[in-house]
């Protein structure tokens, strides 16, 4: 029995997360739900939109499934996700990017895998005017040794577990020398302890070319933060969109599957939300759990189902009237 934590999430979040427990229970995987919540929910429930009580469920079950959450405006938080990363020390963003059949798209084929360092760079939200009258901003943004070797590590540790054999590294270093500088020559000394799998080194402004004209020839992909935020939603571009991406959030002590779209109040309520991303994220969470019996049988539903094309939400098929419930459905059925 497995207790995973639970956030439901705003807007489409308690539509595609409802999905997304029914399937794998559907599965036949013994789990217990810890039901918490975040964001515009938690606002109203607690007075904060990332109540103590989240906190604690996520440090208790070191495993937790989000749905899309809203950060309440004048909440005291610039983003309740980046909060959470901060919290438990999430240095990994992992976002597999795969094309499915059925699913019109410019490429097909795609199977590359962008990991973002989580917790540096630019984000770390270090902001200040130059000036007393505002007309100059200035931001910091940092890496360190120790921030880039854990990540770079876990990017050829992910290659070899799973069978990829190529990583590449995207970097400015040919102008950001210090900081860009730094993550290159770690992952250049990281990499002689991997002779089974290739370095490949890209400046990220080729990396983005690169990735448009020919895609296929990445694998893995490791990078700083902004780069990696970037090349991640450029990647779900190539094989349909945000509906079809997944992503989690790894650290030492916890790690929180997600959709990576957002909350999209304005269908909130309607079913017509598309569950995949998140099922897709419910999937990589049973393979961080070890339960890759269950992992595969959802995806190969899901893949099923969406190849016909009949019962997916009209995102995927513009001439379906299938809803998120039936989705979920379909797939249970697939399932079965």
């Amino acid at each position: 029995m497995h207790t995973i934590t639970l956030i439901p999430g705003d807007g489409i979040g308690p539509s595609i997360t409802g999905a997304v427990v029914k399937i794998v229970e559907a599965s036949g995987l013994a789990v217990r739900w810890d039901r918490v919540s975040a964001g515009v929910s938690g606002m109203e429930k607690h007075g904060t939109p990332l109540d103590s009580s989240v906190l604690d469920s996520i440090r208790s079950t070191r495993v937790a499934l989000k749905g899309p959450l809203t950060t309440p405006v004048g909440s005291g938080f610039r983003s309740i996700n980046v909060a959470l990363r901060k919290e438990f020390d999430l240095y990994v963003n992992l976002r597999p990017v795969r094309s499915f059949a059925g699913v019109n798209s410019r490429y097909s084929d795609i199977d590359l895998t962008i990991i973002r360092e989580n917790t540096e760079g630019l984000y770390i939200g270090e902001e200040r005017y130059a000036d007393p009258e505002k007309n100059v901003a200035e931001m910091v943004g940092r890496i360190s040794r120790v921030g880039s070797e854990r990540v770079i590590r876990f990017a050829f540790e992910y290659a070899r577990t799973h069978g990829r054999k190529k990583v590449t590294v995207a970097h400015k270093a040919n102008i950001l020398k210090l900081t860009s500088g730094m993550f290159l020559e770690v992952a250049r000394a990281i990499s002689s302890e991997f002779s089974d799998v290739e370095l490949d080194e890209k400046i990220i402004d080729n990396m983005a070319m690169q990735m448009v004209l020919d895609p296929h020839q990445f694998d893995i992909v490791v990078t700083t933060n902004l780069f990696g935020d970037i090349l991640s939603d450029l990647a779900s571009g190539l094989v349909g969109g945000l509906g079809l991406a997944p992503g989690a959030n790894i650290g030492k002590d916890a790690a929180i599957f997600e959709a990576v779209h957002g909350s999209a109040p304005d269908i909130a309520g309607k079913n017509i939300a598309n569950p995949t991303a998140l099922l897709l994220g419910g999937v990589m969470m049973l393979r961080h759990l070890g339960e890759n019996e269950h992992a595969a049988r959802i995806e190969r539903a899901l893949t099923a189902v969406i190849s016909e094309g009949k019962n997916v939400t009209r995102d995927l098929n513009s001439t379906s009237g299938v809803g998120t419930a039936e989705m979920a459905e379909a797939v249970i059925h697939k399932l079965k």
